[in-house]
């Protein structure tokens, strides 16, 4: 742990459908390199020849987990953070944390440069947007089991309750976009 005085991390955390991906990526267009929490498992499963279908993430996640301890995500994703600062970066935009022990860890390894940013949106438009999205659409089942699977297993409440900012994401994408650009500015990221 230490602290980097000019550096600031924007964690994005959200349920699916949220919009927290949109977010991000308009976050990104602005020029900040970004750490994604996903693609870290990802990468593990091309790794393990294991098809990223939800079924093979969700046992993957599991079996990984047991076997690397609960913290293998974040530990891979600090690094990547560290080496950014290293490189001379000083904003960092972090997609997709997930659970309270990440964002513990998070807390702790950079205990006055993480800035936490729930998107939210409710129940019902989040799981018409995974109807429709291009890639793996959900059903409105797997939607509800994606749903409590990211509040008990993988803990994602405790981040999006103790997030200090919360966009909304209810209407349209220019909004959302606004309230990053105020976001931004608020934070003097």
């Amino acid at each position: 742990m230490s602290y980097h005085e000019n550096v600031k991390i924007l964690a994005f955390v959200g349920l699916s459908g949220s919009g927290k991906s949109a977010a991000v990526e308009y976050a990104t267009t602005k020029g900040y390199p970004k750490v994604y929490f996903g693609g870290v498992l990802y990468q593990a499963m091309a790794e393990a020849n294991i098809e990223p279908t939800w079924e093979n993430q969700n046992a993957f996640r599991v079996e990984i987990r047991q076997k690397e301890g609960t913290d293998f995500i974040v530990r891979r994703i600090i690094k990547q953070i560290n080496d950014l600062i290293a490189a001379g970066q000083d904003r960092i935009v972090a997609d997709g944390l997930y659970s309270w022990d990440e964002y513990k860890a998070l807390k702790h390894e950079f205990p006055g440069e993480l800035i936490v940013v729930a998107v939210v949106a409710p129940k019902r438009l989040r799981h018409s947007r995974l109807a429709i999205r291009p890639e793996r659409p959900l059903t409105q089942a797997e939607a509800d089991d994606r749903d409590w699977h990211e509040i008990e297993d993988i803990q994602k409440g405790g981040p999006i309750a103790i997030a200090d900012y919360y966009l909304n994401n209810e209407g349209s994408l220019e909004t959302l976009h606004h309230q990053i650009d105020q976001l931004i500015t608020t934070t003097k990221f």
